[in-house]
């Protein structure tokens, strides 16, 4: 399936572009291909680059979050050309997925408050159109989404995912981290933890937060669902215990 927009900065007339995607969903560690095709309108401009942009939702740190949207990878597939009109121009944008690329779903269901999107910029001098967004699904790993059912099979319920810009794991390979913030059942007397799932290439970092060490899981050991659930409730008992 592949998401289709145009783009039109200069009116009646102007040049097009139409971003399609190879597929709309995608997991850590695959690829995803856009094909730009650019349509010159009636009459020759010149066009100062044409940009397609990889990006995320994130949110600051801080008291006062504020949501935007964080480029995670760009390619300038031309730079400066001049369109003629009438012509057509087709280019190529391809994005390898980080391991580490935040998740907008899970087993299925979207996470709240994540977003996705290549976003395509035909940059015209005076007309300058950056409202193109093709949205794209990130899905988890099976090891990723064994561990969020396990989870949910203690009881912990999705409130919201969050992404932000910096470091918060030792094991963390890429620039930012995503948390998705649970809510712990009472038997746990825990509030709400911030999960963190991060990928690695033969292994699965699990953080509940920052205050304890993480769970390393080989991605064997997250294929029986039932022994995971015991073994990340018996992690969680250990590592938060009763006061």
């Amino acid at each position: 399936m592949a998401f289709r927009k145009f783009l039109s900065a200069l009116g009646v007339g102007a040049p097009e572009v139409e971003t399609v995607l190879d597929q709309d969903r995608v997991s850590p560690g695959g690829r995803v291909t856009a094909t730009v095709t650019v349509r010159g309108g009636d009459v020759d401009v010149e066009v100062d680059r044409l940009a397609v942009t990889l990006a995320v939702r994130f949110e600051t740190q801080g008291e006062a979050e504020v949501r935007y949207m964080h480029s995670v990878a760009r390619q300038v597939p031309v730079g400066f050309f001049i369109l003629r009109a009438g012509e057509v121009r087709t280019e190529q944008a391809v994005f390898d997925i980080p391991l580490g690329m935040p998740l907008t779903h899970i087993g299925g269901r979207g996470l709240k408050g994540a977003h996705c999107a290549v976003v395509t910029e035909l940059a015209i001098e005076r007309a300058v159109d950056r409202s193109d967004e093709d949205l794209l699904e990130v899905h988890a790993l099976p090891a990723q989404a064994a561990v969020f059912q396990a989870f949910e099979d203690l009881g912990f319920r999705h409130r919201q995912a969050e992404v932000k810009a910096g470091r918060a794991s030792a094991r963390q390979e890429v620039g930012w981290w995503q948390e998705i913030e649970m809510q712990a059942p009472a038997d746990y007397r825990l509030g709400t933890v911030e999960l963190m799932l991060v990928a690695l290439e033969s292994e699965l970092d699990v953080c509940p937060g920052s205050q304890v060490a993480p769970l390393a899981l080989k991605y064997e050991e997250t294929e029986d669902q039932a022994a995971l659930t015991a073994r990340i409730d018996a992690y969680l008992r250990e590592s938060f215990p009763r006061r």
